[in-house]
């Protein structure tokens, strides 16, 4: 089975600490993302807003070595396990998963 793009071409990717287990961004990546994640040990997205290839950390530093890449049982989900230099998230935290929903608003 190949993996399953969606109409634009990307699949969405969930990066996680390869030691921690903390799951650390989701992001998509297109076939070229993958391809480049899989020759260089580094992990690269598709950005969305930016409509342009980028790898983790470019401009931070905060690069992800990728150790392992999984995918999902409908081949439409990956998973990146990655030693995370730096953090993950833009704002400045390990994980871009640090807020937590609560109350009855569904909304950030």
């Amino acid at each position: 089975m190949e993996l399953q793009f969606d109409e634009k071409g990307l699949i969405p990717v969930i990066t996680q600490d390869v030691k921690t287990k903390e799951v650390l961004m989701l992001a998509y990546a297109n076939e070229e993302a993958i391809k480049l994640t899989l020759k260089t040990g580094f992990a690269h997205y598709w950005s969305r807003s930016r409509k342009k290839l980028w790898k983790k950390g470019e401009t931070s530093g905060n690069v992800q070595r990728v150790v392992e890449i999984r995918y999902d049982c409908d081949c439409d989900a990956l998973l990146y396990l990655v030693e995370q230099k730096g953090n993950a998230c833009h704002t400045g935290n390990y994980s871009c998963f640090y807020r937590r929903l609560e109350g009855d608003e569904v909304r950030c």
